[in-house]
């Protein structure tokens, strides 16, 4: 979970990092920024790398790209850690913050990182190996990775969401196509329940699956070039209603409280339900299920517009290195080596994780990987998220008011009403 920092911890939090990181070089003899070894394949090191994919269907990949850094570089050893997602963020806080314990490379979500560069947690790339060809990045992903005007990450993989559908379900309800807005997910969703007995629609209780109904009624948690909160507003207020009516009409079955992420994407494995929304990285765990070991069985399609428009958010993951880091250079020629267009491609055709490079795009196997081409241009329209240091932050009060709203103890209008409220504890100065 995601936890909001007070000033006084902040303030602690920065004198700390100045005083272990001597000013952001992190106390290691690493080249001067711009430079490289000779011979890079002669680095030595230790480094730790904390991975956050899930460890069963992502993993292996990942543990794969290893092996062959490390048979091209035999002189850095690469300690592999998956951390949970939902964990990482306060562990590695808390780590940098004691001086001690934090990875020397972490896989960090793009909310995180201007949060941990703002604390001086993060070393700058500008300059470094580990920041190749940065012209090749595409815009979206790589604006997640500036503070202040430099580069403390390099982007990793990028995503937004779509609806996810079991074509089988929705034909037998006489649906041939994906609904298009959210009136039509609605009665699609209805009519799977009447005519299959499976539920229509999953709904995942997290901050970041809310987005898309906000946006698809031009709502939004920030006004972030304005310094305005505005999510408290009579489009958020819309769009929860229709989450309440979805649920209150039978359309999705009241979601668990707890555990509703994988209870969804059981559900939707098993043919328990036909419709939820999900990202690129949910595919190789889908395709797992019983009811798509046919591929072609599962859709993929653009969220269902609400009243003002189609909107997916944009999310993604970065190669961030710690400031206190030992073994610099090593770092470098790590993020270096797993961001390459190459390791992207190898990410894309085996787990359809969305690469972040242009250029990556043209390879074969990304081409050649239908989930991909189909989520690229969904991404292409995706909603920008603001890349601020509290972004890490907003998602824990929508979560505990989404929670709340499903759990009937309160409406739309009050929910939002408490979120705006835990909002401007944490932007004190904005309107």
């Amino acid at each position: 979970m995601r936890r909001a920092f007070s000033a006084a911890t902040i303030v602690a939090a920065l004198a700390l990092a100045v005083s272990a990181c001597g000013g952001g070089d992190g106390g290691s003899a690493a080249a001067p920024a711009g430079s490289a070894p000779s011979d890079p394949t002669k680095i030595k090191g230790e480094i730790t790398w904390w991975d956050t994919v899930r460890p069963d269907s992502e993993g292996p990949t990942f543990q794969a790209l290893i092996k062959e850094f490390q048979a091209k570089y035999p002189n850095i050893k690469v300690n592999y850690v998956n951390v949970p997602s939902d964990q990482a963020q306060n562990k590695f806080q808390t780590a940098a913050q004691a001086g001690s314990g934090a990875p020397d490379v972490i896989r960090s979500e793009v909310a995180w990182t201007s949060q941990f560069a703002s604390l001086g947690y993060l070393q700058p790339l500008d300059g470094t190996r580990a920041l190749e060809n940065e012209s090749d990045f595409l815009p979206s992903p790589l604006s997640s990775t500036k503070y202040n005007g430099k580069a403390y990450a390099v982007p990793q993989v990028t995503d937004t969401l779509a609806l996810l559908y079991n074509k089988r379900l929705l034909k037998e309800a006489g649906h041939e196509e994906a609904p298009k807005t959210v009136e039509e997910l609605k009665q699609t969703a209805l009519d799977v329940k009447k005519k299959t007995g499976a539920d229509g629609l999953a709904l995942n209780v997290d901050a970041y699956f809310l987005l898309p109904f906000m946006y698809g009624e031009g709502g939004d948690m920030l006004d972030a070039p304005n310094k305005k909160i505005t999510v408290n507003s009579p489009a958020n207020a819309k769009a929860m209603g229709t989450i309440d009516d979805l649920i209150k009409s039978g359309a999705a079955p009241k979601p668990a409280i707890q555990d509703s992420y994988a209870n969804a994407m059981t559900a939707l494995k098993e043919g328990k339900t036909a419709m939820i929304y999900n990202g690129p990285w949910s595919l190789a765990e889908v395709y797992q299920g019983k009811e798509f070991k046919d591929k072609e069985n599962l859709g993929i399609a653009p969220v269902p517009a609400g009243s003002v428009k189609a909107g997916a958010p944009t999310g993604g993951w970065n190669y961030a290195i710690y400031a206190g880091s030992k073994n610099l250079d090593a770092s470098y020629e790590f993020v270096r080596f797993m961001s390459t267009p190459e390791a992207q491609a190898k990410i894309a055709k085996e787990i359809s994780l969305l690469p972040t490079r242009a250029s990556a795009y043209d390879n074969p196997d990304v081409t050649g990987n239908k989930d991909v081409a189909t989520f690229k241009p969904i991404l292409d329209t995706a909603v920008p998220r603001p890349w601020i240091p509290e972004g890490g932050q907003l998602f824990q009060p929508l979560l505990e008011g989404y929670q709340a709203l499903v759990g009937g103890k309160t409406t739309p209008e009050e929910m939002l009403k408490t979120v705006d409220q835990k909002y401007r504890g944490i932007f004190k100065d904005w309107s």
